[in-house]
């Protein structure tokens, strides 16, 4: 059975008296000059914090994927039989450069009292061994190798450290004491040790470049049986128990977050490698100017000091308060529309801490009002940052206020489909560019004018524009104008709506009636139609609904009204 034989931060220091073997489907050293500098700087702008407890913070490294060889292998390979050696699945990379730079260290710091250097040992290229440790800098520079392809990179790595650490020296922006410390003792690797088959693994990692997730990696920390300490060697089947309950329970979490309507109410993130992270970073807090291992870090140092049980309990406890959200439909719909408008995952969890429901529910209430214009709604126009979350809790809360609908806001359609705000009637001065397009909309006209109630003036232009195209851009002003009255202002909220961007793409030119008519055939095929773009085009806000055939005024005022009820409605529940 493959499993994880262990998993922890490692730093640099503790690497030292380490051997390790580099097999030869790895493929030589290769880091460029840039990548080199980007290391060494990433290491130097490091500033290790003091947390509470009086411990630095440290700076984490990819992860190092290694297994441990057998006895067997050590000696085929020609190695000390006497010494633990590790093979080199993943990271060899980064490894080197380490050696590199401790080399440098060593040679032009640290005098007489050097650190010892790692064993690095190539199952193909034995002479790359001798020639890492022969390196030195020859009258201020690294002599640069030819000799072969390896030689080459790894002297010019050492030759690029040297001219970095010169240049910063020669600027007074490096101190090497300060430098060496940061590296020596707070930059850690993540050791990652596994008996699964190396070539296999090292295919999933380098061919398919699918690097180890903050889950892979927490998971196996979960795992790790140095966290059962309480149950001691006699216990392997309890330890082996308990694992299996915790890697059950985490498949059933994982399964769930599959759900692209739990998904997408709780994030706009479209994908993550594996959805079970958001869990993790939620319990750390993790913000998004955070590196990429920061939650990895949060929870080794969390098991070093709280029991695994405690720790696990946590983790299903933040699953279970994400499923109770999304399963109670009050908090269904006002949380998924705070994340939908910008409100992080992270803040809405922050929120709930020490506190009941309803004291809950109010800080919900509250952060919503903010994103809620206040007495200027008849003044937004298309293109206001304010119309779309405005546009979109009036969908939501009316879902919300109707106690006999069942059917949920589809947060996952919302992101996923691209929802546009679109004008109910067309705009006069957008008319269809070619004369493709002008021809296209012209039979539509024609194949719906018994629906449109046209008068004779407008049936004549509309035959005699139909073998004319120059004609075609004032007719269709005329045309426009005649289904939407003059004088109103298009751009106004009282003439937008929410609707899915392919609808949009397929009606954009149309006037009510034919807009009215699309929307309901894409309804009957399975698009979504948000609840109050329907009621605008069913003319539910409506009194008068003998005219089906424009957008009007009277209809306008109606919908304006039925937008400040529901944004009041709220608001006015809040100051009860």
């Amino acid at each position: 059975m493959n499993t994880t034989l262990m998993i922890e931060p490692m730093n640099i220091q503790q690497l030292l008296e380490k051997n390790f073997f580099i097999p030869a489907y790895q493929r030589g050293y290769r880091w460029t000059p840039q990548q080199i500098k980007d290391f060494l700087n990433d290491i130097n702008q490091f500033e290790p914090k003091i947390n509470d407890k009086g411990e630095k913070s440290w700076y984490c490294l990819q992860p190092l994927v290694l297994k441990p060889m057998d006895r067997d292998s050590i000696s085929i390979n020609g190695l000390d039989i006497e010494k633990t050696w590790y093979e080199v699945i993943d990271g060899q990379q980064r490894l080197t450069t380490i050696f590199l730079l401790i080399h440098y260290i060593n040679e032009m710091w640290k005098g007489k009292s050097k650190y010892k250097e790692f064993t690095l040992k190539y199952q193909t290229r034995q002479s790359s061994s001798d020639f890492l440790n022969n390196l030195e800098i020859d009258i201020n520079n690294a002599s640069i190798s030819e000799q072969n392809i390896d030689f080459f990179f790894i002297s010019n790595a050492y030759q690029t450290i040297h001219e970095w650490a010169e240049g910063l020296e020669s600027l007074g922006q490096l101190n090497s004491a300060e430098l060496e410390s940061k590296f020596v003792h707070y930059t850690k690797v993540i050791w990652y040790e596994t008996d699964s088959d190396s070539v296999e693994v090292f295919t999933r990692l380098n061919v398919g470049k699918i690097p180890l997730t903050n889950a892979e990696l927490i998971k196996a920390l979960f795992l790790n049986k140095t966290n059962f300490i309480e149950l001691n060697d006699k216990d392997k089947a309890k330890i082996r128990l308990q694992q299996i309950e915790i890697s059950t329970e985490w498949d059933r979490m994982e399964y769930a977050l599959q759900n692209d309507s739990l998904w997408y109410f709780l994030t706009d993130k479209k994908l993550l490698t594996t959805r079970i992270d958001l869990i993790f970073n939620l319990i750390s807090n993790k913000k998004s100017n955070d590196d990429d291992f920061f939650t990895f870090r949060f929870f080794s140092e969390k098991l070093k000091q709280e029991k695994i049980k405690q720790v696990w309990r946590d983790v299903k406890q933040c699953f279970q308060t994400l499923q109770e959200w999304y399963e109670d439909r009050k908090l269904y719909h006002k949380i998924g529309y705070l994340i939908a408008t910008g409100f992080g995952i992270n803040e809405v969890y922050e929120l709930k801490n020490s506190k009941s429901k309803k004291e809950f529910l109010n800080l919900i209430n509250e952060k919503i009002i903010e994103y809620l214009p206040g007495d200027d709604l008849d003044e937004l126009q298309y293109g206001s940052p304010k119309i779309r979350p405005i546009l979109l809790f009036h969908n939501v809360q009316t879902l919300l206020n109707n106690k006999n609908e069942t059917t949920k806001f589809p947060f996952d359609r919302y992101k996923k489909e691209k929802w546009d705000v679109e004008h109910i009637t067309a705009l006069a001065d957008q008319p269809p560019k070619s004369d493709q397009h002008k021809k296209d909309w012209i039979k539509e006209i024609l194949d719906n004018i018994s629906n449109l109630n046209l008068d004779s003036s407008l049936q004549t232009k509309l035959i005699d524009v139909q073998s004319d195209l120059t004609k075609f851009d004032e007719f269709f002003i005329q045309f426009i104008e005649a289904f939407q009255g003059q004088g109103l202002d298009v751009n106004s909220i009282d003439n937008l709506v929410l609707l899915d961007s392919s609808t949009n793409r397929s009606y954009k030119n149309s006037v009510f009636p034919l807009k009215r008519k699309k929307i309901i055939e894409r309804e009957k095929t399975g698009t979504f139609v948000p609840i109050c773009t329907k009621n605008v085009f069913m003319k539910f806000y409506s009194t008068d609904v003998e005219q089906m055939t424009f957008w009007g005024e009277k209809d306008r005022e109606r919908y304006l009204t039925d937008i400040e009820e529901v944004i009041n409605s709220l608001k006015n529940s809040q100051s009860a």
